[in-house]
């Protein structure tokens, strides 16, 4: 702090008066044991705000502050009053901002430099003496601590390896304090260490040592938490742990059942965390940590090895395990009765062979296990023939690691039919009970081919129910017992359900069951028989209408097989079957029938262009009979016919006949049906009728338009009759090169069909105009066409081009009366070159005008004008004249006239030829 500037303030003179305050006093002396001294020691932080009083001086009237730097003796003078204004040094503002009330001294933003010695030196009045008092203050300036700055040598250390945190603050008042702190999302912050150092030495790091580090440094005056900082320790991979679900283990390892979903879940800790990889009987199939076998089969029985890696270190680990599947034999276990010791026993026999392991066989009756060992796969029980009573059961109990439960396969010893029982609706109430899962416990116990044993159990019932049903479906058979059930009531027992087989020893319920069919398209005739079920079998044979035995005996099912022929037809066959414990042997017949056929309509009739259904059917047993259409044309249809559907069913069929024509459908048609002995056929009749024939039509006006590229075309009916539209025909033929009136006729052209039947008008376009076109008209009522219009042939449209040809025809004329002008000028001047044409045009004279010939030109006017006389013409020819309007290329200029004298003429013989003059006369205009 520099105080030199004060030297030379204002403040100078004042500072020599306070340092004799303590002596004189308003020009009294003071009495130096009269002045007050304190001491006292003040701490303030940096950049808040400190107080520092006067002591207990109340309303001093003067007061004066100065400031001792340490290490200084020199005070610095800081802030002065009189009581009643007060002024601060410029130069404390080092100290901090600075101001002074009432005696009390207050620095804001406490500044470092301000840690020091203050004095205060007061003046104030007391019992009305004046007293000085002095006032000693040091001021301590505590600095606070900032956010510490966390370091550390390694943040990702492999395990075991020594990693060193520094945490560092720039300032503070020490002593400094520091805390470790680990936050973890398991466990929260937890406190590593106190140390009175910013060092945290890790001499081993361990997976534990895994997470956010914090620092905390602290101080007298305040604590900073630093920024959290990872502490990521490399580690594993340690050996992995393999679980299996659904967990079942056995001596060798683990075991699964064949079908069922298993998981297989591979642990192995590490960071970064493990890859797995697993191995079937050391081939490579999955990667990832959990496998899943959706439906695992006997063939993965094996070793499973799941191989761990951690790609940051490149170590691996891995661990094997074994899992036996476990499978069912084939189907259900089978219990089979067959006679034994000369048929005086029984012998028992369960099989269920295959399955791994073996499935365990044991012979159990009435609840109670005999005295037999168990077997696997096999077991049989030999019952003495005597010791055997009706109604006796004899069940065999197969136990296998993949069932939940016990498979049951029950014998019935059963000397008669057993019927279904029959039991009365309870109460009218046909409403089954809801079924609580997993479900009631039902043992369907087959006892024969057509009758299945259940047995129930239902909450407070110790004992199952046996009821035989047809049905061997759980969701068929609960309704419909508990609809003939009066005695059940509540809830059904949970449980597990175990379907059952089982055999029946005795007669098979029910009756042989015959039927005929015909084979190899008529060929043969198949006469099966069947009566399943019993012990022993039923045994069967066909007889005929004759007695005569067919084929030979078997049991439970006969086939016979025989030429078919139609001497066959009404015959019956029977069936015979007989077994031990009946008294009569029991009969199936068989009729091999003609098929029947019948329609449904014989006679049918519809306009052409409607589809029309023709139907028959079989009636009574038909032995399988074919049946086909035949058409008006005695042609079988085919399924695959255009214009034909056939439709059939168990014992109808159907052809449908689409877009009907009059000529082309009409007529029989034929249902027939064929078997292997014999056949029958219906007749159907369809008449097809034609629509009435339409009104005649008549075209009224048919012209070209000025381009001859459209046709306007009008017509008239005539008559009445039933329409639906028109049609509009074309016929075209090129000009020849004789001429319009020679062309080659061709075939009419529909060119508009749709026209509605009350439109009388329509125009034809798209015509080429150097083609001659014929048109006509035809009225249509549905499919009937009526007669065709006269064809005719487009008029063409007026001339409107009067006014043009008048005024080419007066313009002609106008150029006619000039040439004719100009000739009768040209002739009159040329007289003597052309005498004959004169005369020819103006007359010749008279006798009394002639004139006496001197010159050889006179002589030849004369003879000229005798020819004239006698009638004949100039040299035998005419003069010709071009008509009007034409022109000639050429032209006569008139000869120079000559100043000499012409030449004589040459004498006029007779054997001279005339003298021919044309005069051409070219107009221009």
């Amino acid at each position: 702090m520099d105080y030199g500037a004060a030297r030379n303030s204002p403040f100078r003179n004042l500072l020599k008066i306070f340092c004799l305050l303590p002596t004189v006093a308003y020009a009294q002396l003071l009495h130096p044991g009269d002045a007050k001294y304190e001491e006292q020691a003040v701490r303030g932080v940096r950049h808040r705000s400190v107080q520092l009083a006067c002591g207990d001086v109340v309303s001093p009237m003067v007061v004066f502050w100065s400031f001792t730097k340490l290490g200084s003796l020199v005070p610095r003078a800081v802030a002065i009053s009189n009581g009643i204004e007060s002024k601060v040094e410029k130069a404390s503002a080092a100290l901090g901002q600075v101001s002074l009330r009432n005696g009390t001294l207050e620095v804001s933003d406490l500044q470092t430099a301000a840690q020091g010695h203050f004095m205060c030196q007061a003046m104030y009045e007391e019992d009305g003496e004046i007293k000085v008092a002095y006032f000693y203050i040091e001021l301590v300036v505590l600095v606070p601590v900032p956010k510490p700055f966390l370091q550390m040598t390694d943040p990702t250390p492999v395990e075991g390896t020594v990693v060193t945190m520094t945490c560092a603050v720039k300032e503070g008042t020490p002593p400094v304090g520091y805390s470790w702190h680990r936050h973890t999302n398991r466990e929260g912050a937890v406190a590593v260490a106190e140390a009175a150092s910013g060092l945290l030495n890790l001499t081993a790091a361990n997976r534990t040592h895994t997470g956010w580090y914090t620092c905390t440094a602290h101080n007298e005056v305040n604590s900073q938490t630093s920024d959290r900082m990872y502490l990521d320790v490399i580690y594993g991979p340690d050996e992995p742990v393999i679980n299996v679900e659904p967990f079942a283990i056995n001596q060798n390892g683990f075991s699964a059942n064949e079908q069922e979903e298993v998981i297989l879940t591979c642990l192995a800790p590490s960071n970064p965390p493990s890859h797995y990889i697993w191995f079937y009987n050391s081939s490579q199939i999955y990667s990832g940590q959990k496998y899943v076998i959706a439906k695992i089969s006997r063939t993965q029985t094996g070793t499973y090895t799941c191989l761990a890696q951690n790609t940051y270190l490149n170590t691996r680990t891995q661990t094997t395990i074994i899992l036996t599947v476990y499978y069912l034999p084939k189907g259900k276990p089978s219990c089979t009765p067959v006679p034994a010791a000369n048929f005086q026993d029984i012998a028992l026999q369960c099989s269920w062979p295959g399955g791994f392991p073996a499935a365990r066989l044991r012979w159990v009756r009435s609840g109670r296990e005999a005295d037999t060992v168990a077997s696997y796969s096999n077991a049989t029980r030999i019952q003495r023939g005597v010791d055997i009573r009706n109604g006796s059961s004899y069940t065999c109990l197969a136990s296998h690691p993949a069932l939940r439960g016990d498979a049951v396969c029950t014998t019935t010893v059963c000397k008669y039919p057993r019927p279904a029982p029959s039991v009365p609706p309870r109460n009218g109430n046909t409403t089954a009970p809801s079924i609580r899962q997993p479900g009631p416990v039902l043992y369907p116990l087959r006892a024969h081919a057509s009758l299945w044993r259940w047995s129930l159990q239902l909450a407070g019932r110790n004992k199952a129910d046996a009821v035989e049903s047809s049905s061997p479906n759980k969701a068929q058979f609960l309704p419909a017992y508990w609809k003939a059930s009066s005695r059940h009531s509540g809830p059904w027992v949970d449980g597990t359900i175990r379907l059952a087989t089982g055999s029946y020893v005795g007669v098979p319920v029910g009756n042989p069951t015959c039927s005929a069919m015909a084979t190899k398209q008529n060929e043969f005739l198949m006469l099966s028989c069947d009566w399943a079920g019993g012990l022993p079998r039923v045994t069967l044979w066909w007889r005929d209408w004759r007695n005569r035995v067919l084929g030979g005996l078997k049991p439970s099912s006969n086939i016979y097989v025989m030429q078919a022929n139609s001497t066959l037809g009404g015959k019956e066959f029977a069936c015979i079957a007989a077994h031990p414990l009946q008294a009569r042997a029991t009969e199936c017949l068989v009729r091999l029938d003609v098929p029947k056929v019948a329609a449904e309509r014989t006679e049918v009739s519809l306009f052409e262009g409607g589809e029309v259904q023709l139907a028959c059917a079989l009636q009574g047993p038909h032995l399988g009979s074919e049946v086909f259409w035949f058409n008006n044309k005695h042609q079988v249809i085919r399924p695959d016919a255009a214009r034909y559907r056939l439709q059939q069913g168990d014992a109808w069929f159907n052809l449908t006949i689409r877009d009907t024509e009059w000529m082309r459908d009409s007529g029989t048609y034929h249902c027939a049906a064929v078997n292997a002995v014999g056949n029958a056929t219906v007749p159907i009749r369809l008449r097809v009728k034609k629509y009435p024939t339409p009104p005649n039509v008549t075209i009224s006006k048919l012209m070209y338009t000025r381009q001859r590229t459209e046709v306007q075309l009008e017509w008239v009916t005539q008559g009445s009759g039933n329409l639906t539209g028109f049609v509009v025909q074309r016929q075209e033929a090129k000009k020849s090169s004789l001429g319009p009136s020679r062309s080659a006729a061709r075939a009419w052209e529909t060119v508009a069909s749709d026209i509605e039947p009350d439109i009388r008008d329509h125009r034809v376009g798209g015509l080429d105009p150097a083609v001659v076109y014929a048109f006509r008209i035809l009225a249509v009522n549905h499919r009937t066409t009526g007669h065709p219009s006269e064809g005719k042939t487009p008029a063409e449209p007026p001339f409107n081009a009067y006014p043009a040809v008048v005024g080419a025809a007066g313009a002609g004329m106008v150029v006619a009366a000039v040439a004719s002008l100009l000739a009768f000028q040209y002739i009159v001047r040329n007289r003597d070159n052309n005498p004959r044409l004169h005369d020819l045009l103006f007359g010749m004279a008279g006798p009394e005008a002639h004139e006496h010939i001197s010159t050889p030109e006179d002589a030849e006017t004369v003879a000229g004008v005798a020819e004239a006389e006698t009638g004949g013409e100039l040299g035998g020819v005419s003069p010709t004249f071009p008509p009007a309007g034409e022109a000639s290329a050429e032209c006569h200029p008139e000869p120079p006239a000559s100043t000499q004298e012409a030449p004589p003429a040459p004498d006029l013989a007779a054997d001279d030829p005339p003298v021919n003059v044309t005069i051409t006369v070219t107009a221009t205009s």
